[in-house]
């Protein structure tokens, strides 16, 4: 079978789909034409446009000295250059931004008017945490009838970063995986993901997101994903799962440290309980599931998290989703615990 390739990078490395098909590419002015109705993340976000926060928002700076932060847009914009220059030829979108926790202020000038009072440019504001995908709809493959392309996603949250001290490194969140079109769920693997990403300035940050492209091995992540495919769980076994991860927190923790970590909160097994019953896509009540849907229906809960956990929680849907396809097949024992 031929192969589909991922894109050169500026030192002649090539990746290998080695199982993939060849397929047309993506229709341009249909990928931007149509307005997905989901998100790849929900809860307590909204969205903005790379000009708001360039020109309606303030830059926080280090208290003691008067420094400033590398904003949001810097963080945008940087990981955008870089992605064009690492996936030449290919198609890489506008970045989707959304943001929460609006931090509001005024100026000086305006310090001592009634709220009532206040012109639009008395006013001051920015966003605390700010996450963003950049999509590269070019490079894409279809599992279980579903296409998925790939997609890079940052997360910066000021709240992380130390801003009464002096200037320190910033702190950014930074992954690399493939994105569901059918819901906009992420599917992001630990070699696509840079927890702790620290640089002072946008030449450091530049570096380091190239760092992490060339690590990422999106033919492992297809191959995994795949997998799901051909394992399943019994109504019966959902259940236990689903019971299991709530009682994981509330276990002693000498019992926890001998069970793999969970993330994934109480309303959020609730959300999978519920989109296992009532999910047109991924729903399978009364039947067997496969454990890509199951995979599928974690990480649609996490879309509910906070910007600043939100790509730890994905992260920890995708480990928990191959722990549990690894105990049924017998490969590892870690993830027997939920599955007993």
């Amino acid at each position: 079978m031929e192969k589909i390739l991922f894109p050169t990078v500026a030192n002649g490395k090539r990746f290998d789909f080695s199982d993939a098909e060849i397929i047309e590419p993506v229709d341009e002015m249909r990928v931007n034409n149509v307005k997905l109705t989901k998100h790849f993340i929900e809860a307590n976000t909204v969205e903005v446009t790379l000009d708001q926060l360039k020109n309606d928002c303030i830059t926080p700076v280090f208290a003691k000295d008067n420094e400033l932060t590398l904003s949001h847009p810097l963080f945008i914009e940087t990981v955008g250059e870089a992605s064009k220059d690492f996936f030449r030829g290919e198609q890489v979108e506008s970045p989707i931004i959304r943001c929460s926790h609006i931090i509001k202020g005024r100026i000086p000038s305006a310090i001592h008017k009634p709220a009532n009072q206040l012109l639009e440019s008395d006013k001051t504001q920015y966003f605390e945490r700010c996450a963003f995908s950049i999509d590269v709809p070019t490079i894409y493959q279809d599992i279980n009838g579903n296409r998925l392309y790939l997609s890079i996603v940052g997360v910066r949250a000021y709240n992380r970063q130390n801003l009464f001290s002096k200037k320190v490194p910033d702190i950014f969140q930074l992954a690399i995986g493939f994105k569901n079109t059918v819901c906009c769920n992420l599917c992001i693997f630990t070699d696509g993901y840079k927890a702790e990403l620290r640089a002072s300035n946008t030449n450091e940050l530049y570096k380091q997101i190239l760092d992490l492209y060339h690590g990422f091995n999106p033919a492992k992540q297809i191959h995994l994903m795949q997998q799901l495919c051909n394992s399943y769980l019994s109504e019966h076994q959902f259940c236990q799962i689903i019971g299991k991860a709530r009682l994981w927190q509330h276990l002693p923790l000498r019992l926890q440290r001998n069970i793999p970590q969970l993330l994934i909160t109480d309303t959020q097994l609730n959300n999978v309980a519920k989109s296992y019953i009532n999910d047109e896509d991924f729903g399978s009540y009364g039947n067997d599931i496969d454990l890509w849907k199951f995979y599928n229906l974690l990480n649609g809960s996490t879309k509910s998290s906070y910007i600043d956990s939100f790509l730890d929680r994905t992260v920890n849907a995708t480990e928990i989703a191959l722990g549990i396809n690894a105990a049924l097949i017998g490969t590892d024992d870690k993830y027997k615990w939920f599955i007993e």
